[in-house]
């Protein structure tokens, strides 16, 4: 962690595994996240609270920045072309956003049937249905979900092609820092990620905090790590001189 890049703590929260939770952070806020027992899988997907059709895009993230993995450095497109989020820490080293969710079927298939109603909180739940309750609560459903960021964990391919889960990069105390350079709504969950092949159904928690962020340098390492982030970060710039803007004029009509 680069301490310079961190100001004041704003909250803490333990987030169980095999859970899910959404929230708006602000441009100019935090978000580390931490595997606490390792193993973790952390599924985020990105919308913009004033314009929801507005939402993270995978391809665009990983081929303007000639990448397959994310770490840090990194930044988190939208898919107008604007960054949601930078990734100013990281030591897992290795984040994957192509594999996408767990689902009911998948989930039932690899650890059996586990319903709320037959086994309340221990039940299994996965990533897809995790997204669609947390998408309802600001009116979105299925047709607006996205392909979205796995977190904490690493893949692998074989000559054949074959894509599986490496195990073995997972690491207790391993932590992730995305400052958010605008203003997002943040869905997230702990479900496991879809390659997971544990022999027992994984419930790894995951430590949130949100802090206060230093300004953003002109020499800051994620707006320079790429000459497209660069341009990112102008049309994020662009972007809010049109808020700033439409604020001026609200509030003259007002006065």
């Amino acid at each position: 962690m680069t301490s310079a890049l961190f100001q004041e703590s704003l909250y803490q929260y333990r987030m169980p595994g095999a859970a899910h939770w959404s929230l708006k952070m602000r441009r100019g806020t935090i978000l580390q996240l931490t595997d606490v027992e390792g193993g973790a899988n952390v599924g985020l997907l990105f919308y913009n609270p004033e314009d929801l059709l507005e939402r993270y895009n995978a391809p665009d993230t990983l081929k303007c920045q000639h990448t397959f993995k994310l770490t840090t450095g990194n930044c988190l497109y939208s898919d107008m072309g604007r960054i949601f989020a930078s990734i100013v820490a990281d030591d897992f080293g290795w984040h994957e956003t192509v594999c996408g969710n767990s689902d009911a079927k998948k989930t039932a298939a690899r650890w059996g049937r586990h319903s709320y109603q037959d086994f309340r909180n221990d039940w299994y739940l996965n990533g897809h249905d995790s997204f669609l309750v947390e998408l309802a609560k600001y009116g979105l459903g299925e047709k607006d979900m996205a392909a979205n960021l796995n977190l904490f964990s690493k893949v692998v391919v074989d000559d054949a092609g074959n894509l599986s889960l490496d195990a073995g990069a997972a690491r207790a105390g391993a932590s992730i820092s995305l400052r958010f350079e605008m203003d997002t709504l943040v869905l997230l969950h702990t479900c496991p990620h879809p390659l997971n092949m544990a022999s027992e159904f994984p419930r790894k928690p995951v430590q949130c905090e949100i802090f206060r962020a230093a300004p953003v340098a002109d020499d800051d390492f994620c707006r320079n790590f790429r000459p497209e982030n660069q341009r990112g970060f102008e049309n994020n710039r662009l972007y809010h001189l049109g808020l700033v803007h439409a604020g001026l004029m609200q509030g003259g009509a007002r006065s």
